[in-house]
């Protein structure tokens, strides 16, 4: 079991990340290929509202944060948050960084919890925009025009 943990939405927010309990070392840019960014997931309780996910696209490419948690067994902390194992599946994948290849924990919408047409709020947005320091200016750029409700 690995230590890392790719964030693609809102656990970018390192305040977020420390609000949640979430501990870790240090952190990185990084990038999943062959991955497209997404505000698909159904947000509970809120009709027609967004949060991230990740989908298959070939020539897709999701910028994030990795972090290096404190401890392996580090990431059950976030599965409440994430509503693992219901709304959310928790895999390992292979994300891109500086240093190659690294093995990450990555949360990827249930397919249940997906629908097309609907947009993440502002201040949910805002969380995502707060990964600037990884995030390379073009990816930020396309982010920021983000249309939300």
């Amino acid at each position: 079991m690995t230590a890392l943990y790719f964030a693609y939405g809102s656990n970018m927010n390192p305040a977020r990340m420390a609000r949640r309990g979430m501990r870790y070392v240090d952190s990185m840019p990084a990038a999943l290929g062959g991955w497209s960014l997404r505000f698909n997931k159904r947000a509970e309780g809120k009709r027609g509202i967004a949060y991230a996910n990740i989908v298959p696209e070939r020539e897709g490419r999701v910028e994030g944060v990795l972090y290096r948690l404190t401890e392996a067994a580090g990431i059950t902390r976030m599965d409440p948050y994430e509503g693992y194992p219901v709304r959310y599946a928790r895999r390992i994948m292979e994300v891109e960084t500086r240093e190659g290849l690294q093995p990450a924990w990555v949360y990827i919408a249930s397919p249940d919890w997906q629908e097309e047409g609907l947009v993440p709020e502002r201040f949910y947005l805002n969380h995502l925009l707060s990964g600037r320091p990884w995030l390379s200016d073009e990816y930020f750029r396309d982010l920021a025009r983000t249309v939300c409700c």
